[in-house]
Order: C-alpha cells, then structure tokens, then sequence
C-alpha cells in the first residue's frame, strides 16, 4: 500500500513555493501588472471627465481639489506599475482591498440591479486582479532583494 504524499504546511510549503520563483527580468512587466496600471489611467481620466461635466451622487459635486489630487495620486501609481515598482504593487493591491471592502458595504445599500451589478462587478474584478497581483509582486520583490547590496553588520 502506497503512503499518501505528506502535505506540506506552514514555512515548509512557503519556502517551496519560494523556491519556485524566478524574479523579474529586466524590462519584464506581467499582465497583471499591465492590468493595474491601465485602470489607474482609466480612473484618473474618468474622474477628471466627472469633474470636467459637472457629475453629482446624491446631489453632491465633488471637490475639485480632492479629485485632483486622487488624480494626482493615481496617475503616480500607475506611473510606478508601469515601471513595475514593488512600492506601487503593494499599494495598488492595498486601494483594490479598500474597493473591494467598500463595494462589499454598498452592495448591501443597492438600491437598484444596476447599482447591485455594479458592485459585484467591481468586487469580482477586483478580486481576480488582486488575486492575479500576488505572485507577480513576489517576482518584483525578487528582483528588488536580489539589486540590494547586503546590509552591513549583517552576518
């Protein structure tokens, strides 16, 4: 009778899955990552053209210098995907978090199909492209390590 294969847990299975990881090549940019920074420029534009056409919710119009500046921030953002920095990975994943967690809560304020479509859409995108983010970061985070020279008093 044939032992079933042990099941690696905790650091054992992290460092195998470690050691499967090739990082980033020079000039190397994962779809993933493509992905991101193409949304980051399509929220930038669409928040600029709410603005520019006078967009309410709920009545309200948004701040012109708030909208600025979340352009400003975004268009930042996706200016580090592009060049595939591991800072602008990590906090692209952290705004899809924060999406995700808001569109959660509004999903349950929907007050119409089309609001729910929009939410879970927004969700289930999110989702894959946060999902599909993780192991591209790791590679980045790879290839960062990997261009550090050794700290010093480091044995």
């Amino acid at each position: 009778m044939t032992e079933a294969p042990r099941r690696l847990r905790g650091e054992e299975r992290d460092a195998e899955i470690r050691a499967g990881l090739t990082p980033l090549e020079h000039g190397e940019r994962p779809r993933p990552i493509t992905v991101a920074a193409i949304v980051c420029a399509v929220l930038a534009i669409a928040n600029l053209i709410a603005m520019a056409v006078g967009a309410t919710v709920h009545g309200h119009r948004a701040s012109v210098p708030a909208t600025l500046i979340f352009c400003a921030v975004v268009i930042a953002l996706g200016a580090g995907l592009w060049r595939v920095r591991y800072w602008a990975v990590v906090l692209f994943e952290a705004l899809l978090a924060f999406a995700i967690l808001f569109f959660s809560l509004f999903l349950l304020l929907a007050s119409n199909l089309l609001a729910a479509a929009v939410c879970v859409a927004v969700i289930c995108l999110g989702g894959w492209l946060f999902w599909s983010l993780i192991r591209p970061m790791a590679r980045v985070q790879l290839r960062d390590r990997a261009r550090l020279p050794p700290a010093r008093g480091v044995e």
